[in-house]
């Protein structure tokens, strides 16, 4: 059996599309088993469900200001699914140490920038400013400290002239959809998963 992957979205998910579609392929060693959003528009959750994907909403505002009893009513999905690694997928919340700490050592997030530079948000942006010559995106697994934990892989884009915001996010997004699949594919190829996911 292959494992069984969740992915936690905010938005149109190019990302999950990515890993979707990588896993498509007979050889692909983990299954897109489940996409959760925060966002009940969110298109990310249609195509999923297109693609024959369980798609669940799990609204963030149902739970007001108890971000930890919204992460646990994700666990619980996570957990009723069968689920063995997560993926985080352009998922625009900061995570509460419950759910960093049921999933530690199998949680990847994909961020936008070479890690450890540019944590955080409007990578692109800050990236120009500094003048920098190279940018890319970095795929990690999730700790308890934003975009700190330790790196599974790594892609890089040349800077270049005339470049703006939008130019350079277009060149970073094409390579994250090539990155995150092909580490995810390492990851669980070497992970020594429990002989049972977290239960409640």
């Amino acid at each position: 059996m292959k494992p069984r992957v969740a992915v936690l979205c905010s938005g149109r998910g190019s990302n999950m599309t990515a890993l979707i579609t990588a896993a498509r392929a007979p050889d692909y060693p983990a299954e897109i088993a489940l996409v959760i959003s925060d966002k009940p528009a969110a298109p990310a959750l249609g195509f999923a469900a297109a693609e024959g994907i369980a798609a669940q909403a799990v609204p963030a505002a149902a739970f007001g200001r108890d971000r930890a009893a919204h992460e646990r009513a994700i666990d619980a999905v996570f957990v009723a699914h069968g689920i063995e690694v997560v993926c985080l997928a352009g998922y625009m919340r900061i995570l509460t140490p419950y759910l960093v700490g049921r999933w530690a050592g199998r949680m990847l997030n994909i961020h936008p920038s070479l890690l450890p530079k540019y944590p955080g948000l409007d990578t692109h942006a800050r990236a120009l400013a500094a003048g920098e010559a190279e940018h890319g995106c970095t795929v990690h697994l999730v700790t308890a400290v934003l975009d700190d934990g330790p790196i599974l892989g790594q892609a890089s884009v040349p800077v270049l002239p005339g470049d703006d915001e939008p130019t350079l996010a277009a060149r970073v997004l094409a390579q994250e959809h090539i990155l995150f699949p092909a580490t995810l594919a390492a990851f669980v190829r070497q992970m020594h998963l429990p002989e049972s996911t977290p239960t409640p």
